[in-house]
């Protein structure tokens, strides 16, 4: 199995990092040629959405992920990557619009709005969430499974081969949201 990771920008090492740890092979996506290479899934890492759109566009790399995705390459987006995904996105542009949910970006404020918490994520059990200027799911549509809930909101959830996650699993020890995806792609 190998995994491409965005790595415009962001937590992208982060993920590279619990990878590692996981015995999991990977690749960075910097630019279109990366494209070349075969992957079993894609993470989009946390970081700014607005900047990652913009260069995924400039770099020319927007379409082919796009169809990609929508053709049923399992991805997993954290914070950012929820944005990206997101069908509607509250007062912002929409990118690749591949999931059925809207998002609320920077929904707990700046960064002093960051924090942590333990909340029970569906299959896996209690896990550590760590949430860095953070986006939720305002609303999630048809065709989506909730699977987290954190102060009476929507932080993590699946559409098929999609998996968000509006916190950052990638910057804690606890590999089971990585396994998770890892699972989604085996089946």
């Amino acid at each position: 199995m190998k995994i491409g990771i965005l790595a415009l920008q962001g937590a992208f090492l982060e993920h590279e990092h619990m990878l590692q740890r996981m015995e999991t092979d990977y690749f960075e996506i910097r630019q279109k040629k990366d494209l070349e290479q075969q992957m079993d899934g894609f993470i989009i890492p946390g970081g700014e959405s607005t900047v990652m759109g913009k260069l995924l566009k400039e770099l020319d790399m927007f379409e082919i992920l796009r169809d990609r995705i929508l053709s049923g390459l399992p991805v997993f987006g954290t914070c950012a990557g929820l944005i990206l995904l997101a069908k509607e996105v509250e007062d912002n542009p929409t990118y690749f619009g591949s999931m059925n949910i809207r998002v609320k970006r920077n929904a707990y404020g700046r960064q002093l709005g960051s924090f942590y918490t333990r909340q029970d994520f569906a299959g896996i059990g209690v896990i550590p969430m760590s949430f860095i200027r953070a986006p939720y799911i305002a609303e999630a549509y048809e065709g989506v499974q909730i699977l987290a809930w954190a102060e009476g909101k929507i932080v993590a959830a699946r559409q098929g081969n999609q998996l968000v996650t509006a916190f950052h699993p990638e910057v804690n020890e606890d590999v089971r949201v990585h396994q998770y995806f890892l699972d989604m792609i085996c089946r």
